[in-house]
């Protein structure tokens, strides 16, 4: 049964949820760093929200973790990259809480336009300050949204509903789909910053984006500007914005999100005109129910099905799908074996061709099937998760063909493995709609089931092949269970997949490499 470990604090239901789909969930919040190392190496998976480190080192404990599961959207309390070299699927709830945090982003702004807790503060301190907290309102202000996906979205429609005016800047926003939430798309930042009158970002923290607020964004934008921040902290350079409030420029800003966390002396805390909260963004009730039913929903999935959501390693993969692709997960997988135990010489490049049915599938996870059973005889830690991480760390080319149209079979997968030396490809298909064939060695037509033990021949193709290799096997005691040949032509190259009871050994593999007419012997393992 796999095991997964809750290390910060989720709802009740999520221990239930896992429990009623067969996992084995344990609860252990608060644990030191130097605990959930301990811990860790027994568990399949690690469930968390922001206060859970994942570093290189808890990593590098957790020798059978297969994923972590974050409730929430950001991950940067996770080192991604290292989880992916070491084949950790990382999971989030981008969806789970994008209206709270919209609706939390709205309450800012809000309060900010109306300077609601300094006015708070002041009455409850017997004061009766009505001129000095004079506002602004949002009707017909212009809303600068920067990113508009699943959170930024909702931030406008509510925006639109209080009567705002929105533009939004979003590389990967379309023209269409800016047209159905009645935005206007700007394609540049200074745009944006010129026409608005306040600014909410809704981006991750990425080398782009980090710090991209700083002074010189601030002068670009309208004097008296106001700024939301309750996406991730390092967005804005606090000392600039510290700054650019006391010169003026900007009027105000509402922060939810700090460059450091727990933010227990910052800048921003000694200006009046900054409304700061302790990360509330997905702080609901209902949000927090949502998120943590839902990583266990995916953890769970992922843990006894093999299904894939919202991963930010690898691509995502449905029960339904990976149900339907499982035989082709195993014939890519033994395609690749195939492949790789063959090379010899460094690897430059990997083609994976997919032709009839199976072009029409997901096939992201049968390339990376592929390439990890194609690594493997050289990387034993190789896995589908960070295949294409090792692969690019080698400067080994992975490239994906599709063909939708059937040729000689009905669906065909055909992996090409370029080497320093040569070029050798190897196909196989699905008999019976779930039975993996090789069909294509080397483009010699051949038709031939797997088995644990593959003696692999290449021979010229002349009579006395078979007895003599009969013969070898026979003294040494070597049952044969199925014998497949196949050549390019009569006379020329051959080859010939024999499938043994038993490995052979290195004395047995010798003499059959010795025998007239063959050119190489390879005892290959499935």
């Amino acid at each position: 049964m796999p095991k997964v470990l809750i290390a910060d604090k989720l709802s009740p239901s999520a221990v239930e949820i896992f429990r009623q789909r067969g996992v084995e969930a344990e609860v252990a919040v608060g644990l030191t760093p130097d605990e959930l190392k301990e811990k860790i190496c027994d568990f399949d998976g690690l469930a968390i929200r922001s206060a859970t480190k994942v570093t290189a080192d808890i990593l590098a404990a957790a020798e059978n973790l297969k994923v972590v599961g974050r409730a929430g959207i950001g991950v940067d309390n996770v080192d991604l990259p290292t989880a992916t070299q070491r084949g950790v699927v990382v999971m989030n709830t981008p969806g789970g809480n994008a209206v709270t945090t919209a609706e939390h982003t709205i309450s800012m702004m809000l309060a900010l336009a109306r300077r609601i807790p300094a006015a708070d503060r002041s009455t409850k301190e017997g004061k009766w300050e009505k001129t000095k907290f004079v506002g602004v309102e949002v009707t017909n202000k212009v809303l600068g949204v920067v990113g508009c996906g699943n959170i930024g979205a909702i931030v406008a429609e509510r925006a639109r509903g209080l009567k705002m005016r929105v533009v939004a800047y979003d590389p990967f926003l379309s023209k269409e789909r800016a047209r159905d939430l009645g935005v206007r798309k700007v394609e540049t930042l200074g745009e944006l910053y010129k026409d608005a009158d306040f600014i909410t970002l809704h981006v991750p923290v990425t080398d782009q984006t980090k710090g991209m607020i700083d002074l010189g964004a601030m002068h670009q934008m309208k004097p008296g500007v106001r700024l939301i921040n309750c996406a991730r902290g390092g967005l804005i350079v606090e000392s600039d914005l510290k700054q650019a409030i006391q010169d003026g420029q900007v009027a105000g800003a509402a922060i939810d999100v700090f460059a450091e966390e727990p933010a227990r002396d910052n800048p921003l805390f000694e200006l009046e005109e900054v409304i700061c909260t302790p990360h509330l963004g997905a702080s609901t009730t209902e949000a927090q129910e949502k998120v943590a039913l839902q990583i266990a929903e995916q953890m769970s999935d992922y843990l006894m099905t093999g299904a894939i959501s919202n991963a930010l390693n690898m691509p995502s993969l449905t029960a339904e799908e990976s149900e339907q692709l499982g035989p082709y997960m195993l014939l890519a997988e033994q395609l690749g074996s195939f492949a790789g135990q063959l090379t010899e010489s460094g690897l430059k490049g990997i083609t994976l061709e997919y032709e009839g049915h199976v072009a029409e599938l997901n096939t992201r996870p049968l390339t990376q099937m592929a390439l990890a059973a194609l690594l493997r005889p050289m990387l034993d830690t190789v896995n589908m998760v960070n295949a294409p991480v090792v692969a690019r760390e080698r400067d080994i080319d992975v490239s994906e063909v599709k063909h939708e149209r059937a040729r000689e079979y009905h669906t065909l997968i055909r992996v090409t493995v370029e080497t320093e030396r040569q070029s050798r490809s190897v196909a196989g298909t699905l008999f019976g709609g779930d039975k993996p064939r090789l069909v294509e060695i080397k483009g010699i037509p051949v038709e031939a089931e797997l088995g644990p033990n593959m003696l692999y021949i290449t021979n010229e193709d002349k009579p006395g092949l078979i007895g003599s290799l009969g013969k070898t096997l026979g003294d040494a005691k070597v049952n044969i269970a199925t014998f497949h040949l196949g050549r390019s032509a009569p006379g020329s190259d051959a080859i010939a997949l024999i499938e043994v009871d038993d490995g052979l050994s290195e004395a047995v593999l010798e003499q059959v490499r010795n025998l007239p007419l063959i050119k190489q012997a390879k005892l290959l393992r499935f």
